[in-house]
């Protein structure tokens, strides 16, 4: 099919146009196989844009999950292995998936590796080799139409335990530790379309084992701790203003002591706290991602029992608990939403 002919015989263009913006996400890959149009469409900045703004994109969370596999036994429970995936959940349908491993690590992805999104795509970066243990630099972007993982740019410098956030496209990386576990306070930002890495200004400090949180225009750093002051999180924040391109400090924003990394939610104060200490039912191995109005947790009370899975409704904070089918209800690493 040629340019000049129609996108659905019989149909005009922003009829055509509007039929295909309603696709389900899950359909995309089937529908790119009907023309080189559909391909291009499908594929496009300004296709998903379009979606988005008028509303027909499809919201997920995706989770950097401990692979659970079923002994020989029949009957027996799964049993998780040392190995992560990435799993998926459709809060319409309900269900749980995975997405596809990436070719460079088939047997499972690296470990404490950072996941975000941007435009409808999953981004993985860093963590350790599952093999060796040793930190990576790689990035991975999961493109939903493809159902493909593609190796982007590497990151600039090798770091562990740093803060990931997205704003307007672009992802923001700050803070963790390098190879010799000195903490950070460099920043860079990446643009997946053009696969590009650009240096940012260095924080106000370095602050390892931190956790991003972006609020409105600003990507706040929140907590952490030096070299010098290992496992003592601190109660102040870095908040970097993407439109001015420059950091300040804020103080007394998070609770001294406790780890920031995964836990974080915003109150109706206006104010950052920790899922992990305020909910009994998820202390330990605290995931938490906000999603559509609602906060999806995983975790557990207390250290060797079962992970939970609740959805909490942000305006009374009541959990429920949604039961989970086998196979994923491995340990959670760490996770993140993504408008598809």
């Amino acid at each position: 099919m040629s340019e000049t002919q129609e996108l659905i015989p019989g149909l005009p263009e922003e009829i055509a146009l509007e039929c295909m913006t309603r696709f389900h996400y899950s359909t995309h890959q089937a529908a790119a196989g009907v023309c080189c149009r559909w391909r291009e469409l499908l594929r496009s900045k300004d296709f998903y844009l379009h979606r988005k703004q008028s509303g027909h994109t499809d919201k997920a969370v995706c989770f950097v999950q401990a692979i659970q596999v079923r002994p020989g036994t029949d009957g027996c429970k799964p049993v998780e292995t040392t190995s992560f995936g990435v799993s998926m959940f459709d809060p319409v349908s309900g269900k749980f998936d995975w997405l596809g491993s990436i070719p460079k690590y088939p047997d499972g992805i690296p470990l404490f590796c950072q996941l975000t999104s941007s435009e409808g795509k999953l981004v993985i970066m860093g963590g350790w080799n599952p093999a060796s243990y040793e930190p990576v630099n790689d990035v991975f972007v999961y493109d939903f139409t493809t159902k493909q993982w593609k190796e982007g740019e590497e990151m600039p410098d090798t770091r562990s335990f740093f803060a990931a956030g997205e704003y307007a496209g672009k992802i923001l990386i700050a803070g963790g530790h390098d190879e010799n576990k000195n903490a950070l306070c460099s920043a860079f930002a990446y643009d997946p379309r053009s696969d590009r890495w650009c240096e940012l200004p260095p924080m106000c400090q370095d602050r390892d084992e931190c956790q991003a949180f972006v609020m409105g225009s600003e990507f706040l750093v929140v907590s952490g701790y030096g070299s010098d002051n290992q496992g003592n999180f601190e109660t102040s924040a870095d908040s970097y203003n993407i439109e001015t391109g420059r950091w300040r400090r804020m103080e007394n924003v998070w609770e001294r002591g406790q780890c920031p990394r995964s836990c974080t939610g915003l109150g109706k104060d206006g104010k950052l706290f920790s899922w992990a200490e305020h909910e009994a039912a998820v202390r330990v191995g605290t995931c938490a991602v906000d999603l559509n109005g609602s906060t999806i947790l995983f975790g557990s009370p207390y250290q060797g029992e079962a992970q939970g899975f609740y959805i909490v409704n942000r305006q009374n904070r009541k959990l429920e608990k949604t039961a989970v089918r086998d196979g994923f209800q491995g340990l959670v690493q760490t996770g993140c939403s993504v408008e598809i």
